[in-house]
């Protein structure tokens, strides 16, 4: 999956630290991202921005490499560089930079979203010590979002339930899936999306593994389920545009080695 970037270590521990000329800049608009995707370094460095009167904020280390967030979108374009698309991230390589850049994505989007206290309106101030911005107004803290999703692999026998979303860009099968609740526990928020989804109840809900998901500032939790009782399917059209039942044989998905959707699809063909 994208976060599998071994021998490479990311490592998330805020520190306060300055750019070097070789330290990696991640320069965000929006949901696109300064890059140039067909090369190795992907990212400009301090150094090729040449744009030192800019604030830069420290994101995280991998394996030795410091990465920052520019603290505006107009930097200028280096040359051979452009804005991309972050859903490029899906297939750019080498994985560990994918894997970096989409990270650097959730947070800009906390760092973007928290510019004013959401409580008094005051300007938020970045602290020193931890990764966290607070209102010297009124006292607010406020830490990183994340956002909690359950993914579902609904099972019944030799048979899975495979759905289409509706109105988005992504045209390939996918599990039922949807953000946990207050108050919800994961394997209630397993039961109520299905239901919402497709209309059917399942039962003995196994947990398979967690994602951290940049492109929608999630943590994925990953479970298996098997159908309890009619297997009749009633699709929820504001959400899907198409729900299956296939068996093993019938399951034409091919490993990306990149999300937990794809990796629980591909487990399930392959088991007998």
């Amino acid at each position: 999956m994208i976060q599998d970037i071994f021998p490479e270590i990311l490592h998330n521990e805020y520190k306060k630290k300055e750019a070097a000329d070789d330290s990696v800049i991640l320069v965000f608009n929006g949901d696109n991202v300064l890059c140039d995707i067909d090369a190795d370094q992907i990212f400009p460095t301090y150094k090729e921005l040449e744009r030192g009167e800019l604030d830069y904020t420290y994101l995280f280390n991998v394996s030795g490499r410091d990465f920052f967030l520019a603290g505006c979108e107009d930097v200028g374009t280096p040359h051979g560089y452009a804005f991309e698309s972050i859903w490029r991230f899906r297939s750019a390589a080498p994985g560990y930079l994918a894997f970096a850049g989409i990270t650097a994505h959730h947070i800009y989007n906390w760092y973007r979203d928290n510019r004013l206290c959401g409580r008094c309106g005051g300007a938020m101030k970045h602290d020193g010590k931890e990764r966290m911005l607070y209102c010297e107004a009124c006292g607010n803290h406020v830490y990183p979002k994340i956002s909690p999703v359950v993914i579902v692999g609904v099972t019944s026998g030799s048979k899975l339930l495979l759905t289409v979303y509706a109105n988005r860009e992504y045209r390939r099968y996918a599990l039922i899936a949807g953000f946990i609740e207050i108050g919800e526990s994961a394997e209630e928020a397993v039961k109520r999306e299905v239901m919402e989804e497709v209309g059917v109840k399942v039962k003995n809900l196994r947990y398979y593994k967690s994602q951290p998901w940049g492109f929608s500032d999630s943590l994925l939790f990953g479970y298996y389920a098997e159908l309890d009782g009619d297997p009749d399917i009633t699709i929820d059209e504001n959400e899907l545009s198409e729900a299956v039942w296939l068996e093993r044989d019938e399951i034409d998905v091919e490993p990306d080695n990149l999300s937990l959707t794809n990796e629980m699809i591909c487990r399930f063909r392959d088991a007998r």
